[in-house]
């Protein structure tokens, strides 16, 4: 049988791989790399992602794919430390003395943070799907919490539409960030970067009969007989990992659409460490970028031989004007940075980072089947209600077993 799959990110290559040993696969990617979200810059002899990453200790299925492709021998795990930035203070909160030290919380406030952090890996967050996280906040910790810690950090990842998260989004999150101990929290990294990872998964792919087409945008998916016609060549089925809404609008039907929002992330060297020491520093104050994630506090400094700092911005419909010069200009400023040090700056922006994760969502999530079309990506249910690598591999191969039960005798 004769497959196309539409998107070269994480989800579509693991559907390639699941594929190609049994059906000619024709991979599109618009870009000139595939990777997706997973792209990552060569910067001299290194290459780092555009958009920072790391894994979990639970992610099953991406470590095993690890395993298949023989880069688990590249996997350290590592400890990632955490800070909020508060009028223009850096406060560490990654033992429990320095939580015990932040004074925008009082003792009671931390206690009830502290408990819901242990409950939350206890919680169906799922079944919070109706209710939004600010209502939880308020219900369970009080407004104090809301307004000094988690307003700020909505804010920060979903500007204007922040009051329609749920709390299935917000208890998923914690859930998933409280594996850590007094000296931070567990997370995996590839030895070298992910590049590796999707460079032999690209391969693999490949090895096993995949024709991966780079530089190459799907235009048109049009319904021909019991097949498809993609940009005028026939198939006899189609998997896209596009937003569902791009789809719909390539194949002109009708398929409900899932709420993204955009990522700008700039990437930048410097010689020293300006969050003291901090991987993950929340930012509080008001900046054109809601988190500072100085890689380097994460990753060993040597692997790269220069301080790597991601600056990370969402924002909704078009990206701001001049946004890439307000955010280098206000990092330089806050954390008293002269120009002159910044080595090198990338900015990398995707209108499609992501879902937001809405109340009544999880209803709403297109199946992995519709007229005809096999969809799978960030929107589905492996990623809600929150997106991971491990969700889009998950997803990755589901789509490629209904594929194969659709046609058993292709």
């Amino acid at each position: 049988m004769k497959v196309c799959i539409v998107g070269g990110g994480l989800c579509g290559l693991v559907s390639a791989l699941e594929l190609a040993e049994t059906h000619q696969v024709d991979l599109f990617e618009r870009r000139p790399v595939p990777g997706g979200c997973l792209g990552s810059y060569r910067i001299g002899d290194y290459w780092i992602e555009e958009y920072y990453h790391h894994c979990f200790s639970g992610d099953t299925s991406l470590l095993n794919l690890f395993d298949t492709l023989q880069v688990a021998d590249r996997l350290v795990w590592l400890k990632g430390t955490t800070g909020y930035y508060v009028d223009g203070t850096i406060h560490p909160l990654t033992s429990p003395a320095e939580i015990l030290r932040y004074p925008h919380l009082t003792l009671i406030e931390k206690a009830r943070l502290g408990l819901l952090t242990l409950r939350s890996r206890r919680l169906d967050a799922p079944a919070l799907d109706g209710i939004t996280a600010k209502e939880f906040i308020l219900d369970n910790l009080g407004p104090g919490i809301y307004a000094s810690f988690f307003e700020p950090l909505l804010k920060s990842k979903f500007g204007d539409r922040r009051e329609e998260v749920s709390a299935a989004w917000l208890i998923s999150r914690i859930a998933i960030r409280s594996d850590r101990g007094a000296g931070g929290e567990r997370l995996g990294y590839l030895r070298g970067g992910f590049r590796h990872f999707v460079a032999r998964l690209e391969e693999e792919a490949a090895k096993r009969g995949a024709s991966i087409m780079p530089d190459s945008p799907v235009r048109e998916i049009r319904r021909e007989g019991d097949g498809w016609l993609v940009d005028g060549e026939a198939y006899d089925c189609v998997v896209s990992t596009l937003p569902p809404q791009v789809t719909a609008d390539l194949a002109g039907l009708d398929i409900a659409p899932v709420p993204y929002q955009g990522a700008a992330c700039m990437t930048l060297a410097l010689d020293r460490d300006v969050t003291d020491g901090i991987y993950w520093l929340n930012m509080k104050d008001a900046a054109p970028y809601g988190a500072v994630v100085s890689h380097t506090n994460f990753a060993p400094l040597e692997w790269y031989g220069e301080h790597i700092v991601y600056l990370a911005s969402y924002f909704s419909g078009r990206l701001p004007e001049g946004l890439e010069q307000s955010m280098l200009a206000d990092f330089c400023r806050r954390f008293f940075v002269s120009p002159d040090e910044v080595h090198w700056h990338r900015l990398a922006v995707d209108p499609h980072a992501g879902p937001v994760y809405t109340t009544g969502l999880r209803s709403r999530l297109p199946a992995y089947e519709e007229h005809g079309l096999f969809l799978a990506g960030m929107f589905s249910p492996p990623n809600y209600p929150e997106r991971s690598m491990n969700g889009s591999v998950v997803a990755g191969k589901e789509a490629a077993k209904r594929v194969l039960a659709r046609y058993p005798d292709a």
